[in-house]
């Protein structure tokens, strides 16, 4: 089995929704859920999706307004969102081909969570794939004042780690990831298995792009 390539990096960063966990199903329906509930108007996937990898809140205010008279209904969504989310989540989770390997084969390595989303889904979400006990740390939404594409996150977690940022992969399916990478000084894998769509995640200039598990492995730990 290749080994880590530690002479290039020390530690290795991931976001959840669309790069560990196939969760893309969960949140349209969640969304689909939470506007219906309130009377409010559907929206198209695509619509939706182009928000993943931002806070709820800010999804909502996307859509509502973002004056101040709105931040009660923004709220109000947002609990609706997460209640659902939470109670149906196993029905509509996955892990993706390959990448529940990758996160155990870097054990002994410093790895984290960087994600928007809030602590309690991220831990069932890492429960669902047996990943629960493969992170140092986990930063999420609960965690930080400014989200990706801020490089809040991704700092927090390299402060955690002690690792160089230079020599500290980020791995994301979402130009916000890439962003909040580069803002940090990490290294930027974008994955084009998650929801992000390709011409858009080229267009951030990542580090590298990788199209699965095998071609990130071969990233991290070497040819």
């Amino acid at each position: 089995m290749s080994r880590f390539d530690a002479a290039r990096f020390e530690a290795v960063l991931f976001d959840l929704d669309g790069t560990l966990l196939d969760s893309i199903a969960l949140i349209l329906e969640s969304y689909r859920h939470t506007l219906a509930a309130h009377g409010l108007p559907a929206r198209s996937d695509e619509d939706v999706l182009s928000g993943l990898g931002t806070p709820l809140e800010a999804q909502f205010r996307r859509w509502v307004g973002e004056e101040a008279e709105h931040a009660e209904t923004v709220q109000a969504l947002v609990d609706t969102y997460i209640a659902h989310n939470l109670d149906v989540h196993d029905r509509f989770v996955k892990p993706y081909p390959g990448v529940t390997e990758l996160v155990r084969r870097l054990s002994g390595t410093p790895v984290a969570v960087v994600t928007s989303k809030r602590r309690r889904g991220t831990e069932m979400g890492l429960r669902a794939l047996g990943l629960h006990d493969a992170f140092e740390i986990l930063v999420c939404a609960d965690d930080v004042e400014r989200p990706k594409p801020h490089p809040e996150p991704v700092q927090r977690a390299l402060r955690f780690l002690g690792t160089d940022p230079a020599k500290t992969v980020f791995v994301g399916d979402a130009v916000h990831d890439v962003e909040a990478g580069k803002a940090a000084g990490v290294r930027t894998v974008a994955v084009t298995w998650g929801a992000g769509r390709r011409e858009e995640l080229e267009r951030s200039r990542p580090d590298v792009m990788s199209d699965d598990a095998d071609a990130l492995a071969r990233f991290l730990f070497g040819r």
